[in-house]
C-alpha cells in the first residue's frame, strides 16, 4: 500500500501519547463506581465489573460476541504508523479474550483547521493495513472535529464460550509469561521530547505494530487460566487486575522481564511518562519493595503491549512449544500464589 510522506509532526498536537493518555486506575474506579448497572443481564458474561479487556455477550449455541473500543492521541509523528499502532492496540483486546476479530469501525477526531485532511487519510491507510493483516474489514466509523488528533477502533470479535479467557481466573502456582518487552512509554516520551534515537524508535514501533494474534490460539488451550494485554496501566497495573480478580498475589522475577534495549539512557534523561506517576499513585501502596528503576519500568504505560499469560505450571513446557511454533519470544516472568500482604512482590 502506497502512502505519502508528510512534514506534520503529530505528537506536537497532543498533550498525551498513546495509552499514556489513559485515565489512571484510581480515577477510573471513581468514575465507574457511579455508573454500575442496576438491571441484570444474564447473557452479559463479561462487563466492567472485572476490569477485563472487552465485553462479552452470550448469543447462544456456545458462542460469545466480544465488543471493545480503544483510541488515543498520537504516540508517533508519522500518521501511517499512528494508524497502525492504534489499530493493533484496539484489536489486541479481542485476542486478549481468546477471541477472533471479525470487523472494526474507526473512531477519528481531527483538528481540521490545523492538520490537513490528507494526513488523516494516512492514519486511515495505516489502520487499513493492520486490519487487513488481522483479516478483518475496516467497515465504517465516525469522525468529529476535535482540538487534538485522536484515532482508534471499535472492534467486534467472536469466541467459543469454552475458549473465553478472562483476567480473573488465575490459579495459585500458575506461571506468568509476557510476550513483548516493556519500555514503550519511555521511548515514546523521549521522542516527544526530541532526543530519541531512530533505531530505538523503530524498535518500539515494530513491537507496537505486532499483532497479538497468538491470543486466539491461547484461547483454545485449557491450561491457560488467565489472559490480558499490558497497556496503559503498565505491567504492575494489569497484573494487579489479575491478582485482585483471582484473589491471589504474584511474584515477579525482574531479571526475566523483557525490556527494550537502551531504555536506561532515556530514564537518565528524564523521559518519564506522566502516566507512570499516575499509575504508581493508584497502586504503589499495594506493591512490595523495589528500586526506582524497577518502578519506572514496571509502571511504564505500554501501548499495544504484549499478552500476559497465567498458565498451569504443569503445562509450561507445552505453552512454550506453542509460543515457539508461532515465533513468539518466551519470557517466564513470575508466578501466582496465595494472597499475601503485598499484591505483587519483586525478586
Amino acid at each position: 500500500m502506497n502512502h505519502i510522506k508528510v512534514s506534520v509532526k503529530l505528537t506536537e498536537y497532543s498533550h498525551g501519547a498513546g495509552c499514556g493518555c489513559k485515565i489512571s486506575p484510581e480515577i477510573l474506579d471513581k468514575m465507574l463506581s457511579s455508573a454500575r448497572h442496576s438491571m441484570q443481564f444474564p447473557q452479559l458474561l463479561v462487563g466492567n465489573s472485572t476490569r477485563d479487556d472487552a465485553a462479552v455477550y452470550d448469543i447462544g449455541n456456545g458462542t460469545g460476541i466480544i465488543s471493545t473500543t480503544d483510541f488515543f492521541m498520537p504516540i508517533v509523528d508519522d500518521p501511517f504508523d499512528f494508524g497502525r499502532i492504534a489499530s493493533a492496540n484496539a484489536i489486541s483486546d479481542i485476542y486478549a479474550m481468546g477471541g477472533k476479530p471479525l470487523m472494526a469501525i474507526a473512531v477519528l477526531g481531527w483538528p481540521i483547521n490545523n492538520i490537513p485532511a490528507e494526513v488523516a487519510g494516512e492514519v486511515l491507510k495505516g489502520s487499513l493495513a493492520i486490519c487487513e493483516e488481522a483479516g478483518i474489514p475496516l467497515a465504517g466509523g465516525h469522525s468529529i472535529d476535535s482540538p487534538e488528533p485522536i484515532f482508534g477502533l471499535a472492534v467486534t470479535g467472536i469466541v467459543s464460550i469454552d475458549h473465553l479467557k478472562q483476567n480473573n481466573q488465575a490459579k495459585a502456582g500458575d506461571y506468568l509469561y509476557l510476550t513483548k518487552p516493556l519500555g514503550i512509554g519511555i521511548i515514546s516520551t523521549a521522542q516527544k521530547k526530541g532526543f530519541v534515537e531512530s533505531h530505538d524508535l523503530q524498535t518500539a514501533i515494530g513491537w507496537m505494530t505486532t499483532l497479538n494474534h497468538i491470543g486466539e490460539i491461547l484461547g483454545k488451550l485449557p491450561y491457560v487460566h488467565a489472559l490480558t494485554d499490558v497497556t496503559g496501566f503498565g505491567l504492575l497495573g494489569h497484573l494487579s487486575e489479575i491478582c485482585e480478580g483471582s484473589f491471589l498475589s504474584a511474584t515477579l522475577y525482574f531479571n526475566h522481564i523483557p525490556i527494550i534495549p537502551d531504555v536506561q539512557k532515556y530514564i537518565e534523561k528524564q523521559a518519564i511518562p506522566g502516566g507512570t506517576q499516575r499509575n504508581w499513585k493508584s497502586y504503589g501502596h499495594k506493591m512490595g519493595a523495589m528500586t526506582e528503576y524497577q518502578r519506572l519500568i514496571l509502571a511504564d504505560p505500554q501501548t499495544s503491549g504484549g499478552l500476559l499469560i497465567a498458565v498451569d505450571a504443569k503445562f509450561a513446557d507445552e505453552l512454550e512449544k506453542v509460543l515457539n511454533q508461532h515465533q513468539i519470544p518466551i519470557h517466564k516472568i513470575g508466578i501466582m500464589h496465595e494472597a499475601k500482604e503485598k499484591l505483587i512482590e519483586i525478586v
